[in-house]
């Protein structure tokens, strides 16, 4: 009888066990009765709360990132809404964060060279010294954009039922609010698939940079839910599946770069046209001058054959 209770008993823990996951976040760690998950970021320390019935902060999952690579585990690989929007082009970091999860405004990496960051972590600045640069304030992104590139289907893609099932697949799978999915273009011959996500510039508390993070990781590497179940929206009777998305962010404030953010063969591109300009400008000026001698050569010399 006792060993029948002691059975029950460890059947019933580990019932309870399987079922303390965190739905949300696949490298979450979880136990206890009522069930808590932990992110481990460093190695010492517990790790931070989650709340797995949500998407975990972007700024936690960077830092999770981070400590997972430093320590050999499993990590990841490798047209504009504004003239002010802009990609990530400088991947992930280790970043500070506040305890809620949001991005500080001002960001380091454990050196003296340190930027100010956008909501979603994005670097909006010039790159600085720590004492030379100053941010005031993390300032809000308001809109996002997708650019999804889905691969061949079998037959046409209906551009209506793609846009419900987009706007429903972002709703359901990211938790945002369907009304912020105010515009999706489709381009059949490209295969490409636009999706613009706007808050309202008042809005503090929809984090667009959680989705936009998501699906990234839903497209380039491997998702970041439990099970790793992809993103695949159906259209019709066709599974869409993707091979690559770009993600703009428009931010409240346009970002500050100045030249020094353009690339060596950007810059060595520019240089020469400004000197082949200054070339052009030259031969015309030495063109000119030289005709204008030759007329003042032959004036003279048809004077004196009139007289």
């Amino acid at each position: 009888m006792k060993s029948l209770v002691l059975l029950i008993v460890v059947a019933f823990a580990v019932g309870a066990s399987a079922q303390c996951l965190c739905n949300t976040m696949k490298w979450a760690t979880c136990d206890g009765t009522p069930c808590q998950c932990y992110l481990k970021v460093a190695s010492d320390g517990l790790g931070i709360p989650l709340n797995c019935s949500t998407l975990v902060p972007k700024c936690f999952l960077m830092k999770a990132e981070m400590y997972r690579a430093k320590t050999g585990q499993s990590t990841r690989s490798s047209g504009k809404p504004t003239e002010h929007a802009f990609v990530d082009n400088d991947g992930i970091y280790d970043p500070d964060c506040e305890a809620n999860g949001r991005f500080k405004a001002k960001q380091c990496n454990n050196t003296n060279e340190c930027w100010c960051v956008n909501s979603a972590g994005v670097r909006r600045t010039d790159k600085g010294d720590k004492d030379s640069i100053k941010c005031d304030e993390l300032v809000e992104t308001i809109w996002v954009r997708l650019q999804l590139k889905h691969k061949p289907t079998t037959s046409a893609v209906d551009p209506a039922a793609l846009k419900k099932a987009i706007g429903d697949a972002i709703h359901d799978r990211y938790f945002v609010d369907g009304k912020f999915v105010n515009n999706t273009q489709y381009d059949p011959d490209a295969r490409l698939i636009m999706v613009d996500v706007v808050k309202p510039k008042a809005d503090r508390t929809t984090d667009l940079s959680r989705a936009a993070y998501y699906m990234e990781k839903d497209v380039k590497i491997l998702p970041l839910f439990t099970g790793e179940k992809k993103f695949l929206p159906t259209v019709g009777s066709q599974t869409l599946d993707f091979e690559d998305i770009v993600v703009y962010y428009v931010d409240e404030k346009p970002p500050t770069f100045t030249m020094k953010r353009l690339t060596g063969g950007l810059i060595a591109v520019i240089v020469v046209v400004i000197l082949a300009v200054a070339a052009g400008l030259l031969v015309l000026f030495f063109a000119r001058r030289r005709d204008r001698a030759r007329y003042e050569k032959t004036q003279p010399r048809e004077m004196d054959e009139m007289q």
